[in-house]
């Protein structure tokens, strides 16, 4: 009986898998950050609410040919750019779905209503529309994150020669920073964490601090974990609701499932590539990278060996975007 149950789970599973419908979905982003929208029409399940354009892949297509062909159908545009972006599984009443997202930035033509809905150019901060079908709600939050995720130099900067940089890169447009900083003491650790913390909040930044939950607390701020507290937490919940952000470092797929299991609001995934800090260390390369993202549902940024030069590298390969120690710290 035990062995004819498995079976019977075995086949119940396959078959769940089989039903999933794969399904191209594009975030079209106007050089002021405005998305669109679409709702859906009479007649369709969830009429009436707002979800990103695209469509069911079909048989032998890819993602990236389904989008192409949806947004003509149903937009009358030609995307010219775009990239992969995140993946997430959904289950509707009416349908198992696995979205596949990109992120669409050059496209030919005027976007209008082919099939019936209604158009909106919104901002993911406050959208302007409701309801917002429930697997597009993350995506608008993910879509919050920057592109830059800067990590702290002060070890090789010192601390006044960086808060300076910090101060001349938060002016330029810096919005999210990992204060990371093992070289110093715990007490001069945390008096930085206060002055960084002050400057971020006067630009509008997020600041994330490694490791340190309950300084995090104090502050109000984000949290990185290393990938060590990332596979020793249980539960998001685990941690006080004072911390804002979350994040994770991950080095391969068991600490990548970890992360999405918690809901950590973003990964970074590393190395990349060769740094001159860790000669001779192993590196993922942009094949395994994007392997590794091929259905995750965080937004994941690269480690490694990389500039702001290579954040369309890394887009195309399916990050978010770049995370910088180094690189984010140099002058014009």
């Amino acid at each position: 009986m035990r062995a004819c149950a498995g079976s019977l789970m075995k086949a119940s599973y396959a078959t769940l898998l089989m039903q999933i419908q794969n399904v191209a979905a594009g975030v079209i982003e106007r050089p002021d950050g405005r998305l669109l929208l679409a709702r859906r029409p009479e007649g369709k399940p969830y009429a009436g609410w707002w979800e990103f354009p695209g469509g069911k892949v079909e048989k032998g297509e890819s993602a990236r040919a389904a989008l192409d062909r949806e947004l003509q159908e149903e937009l009358g545009i030609r995307v010219i750019e775009a990239v992969p972006w995140l993946n997430r599984a959904y289950v509707y009443p009416h349908a198992h779905v696995m979205l596949r997202f990109f992120r669409v930035s050059a496209w030919e033509g005027t976007p209008h209503p082919h099939e019936g809905q209604e158009l909106a150019w919104t901002q993911a901060f406050a959208p302007e529309v409701e309801p917002i079908l429930p697997a597009n709600s993350p995506i608008l939050e993910a879509l919050k994150l920057p592109l830059e995720y800067a990590i702290s130099d002060v070890e090789k900067l010192g601390v006044e020669v960086f808060l300076e940089r910090l101060r001349q890169r938060l002016a330029s447009g810096l919005r999210l920073l990992q204060l990371r900083e093992k070289c110093l003491s715990p007490e001069a650790y945390t008096e930085l964490a206060h002055a960084v913390a002050a400057l971020c909040r006067a630009h509008g930044a997020d600041l994330m601090l490694n490791g340190d939950a309950n300084l995090a607390a104090r502050l109000g701020c984000g949290l990185h974990l290393n990938s060590g507290q990332l596979m020793r937490l249980e539960t998001r919940a685990e941690l006080r609701p004072e911390i804002g952000l979350l994040g994770a470092s991950c080095h391969g797929p068991e600490e990548l499932a970890q992360a999405a299991r918690l809901s950590v609001d973003f990964v970074v995934l590393s190395p990349v590539l060769p740094t001159p800090s860790h000669p001779g260390a192993e590196t993922l390369g942009w094949e395994r990278f994007s392997s590794w993202l091929a259905d995750y549902p965080l937004p994941v940024y690269a480690l490694g060996g990389l500039s702001l030069g290579g954040l369309a590298l890394a887009r195309a390969a399916g990050a978010h975007g770049v995370a910088l120690k180094s690189a984010a710290w140099r002058l014009p």
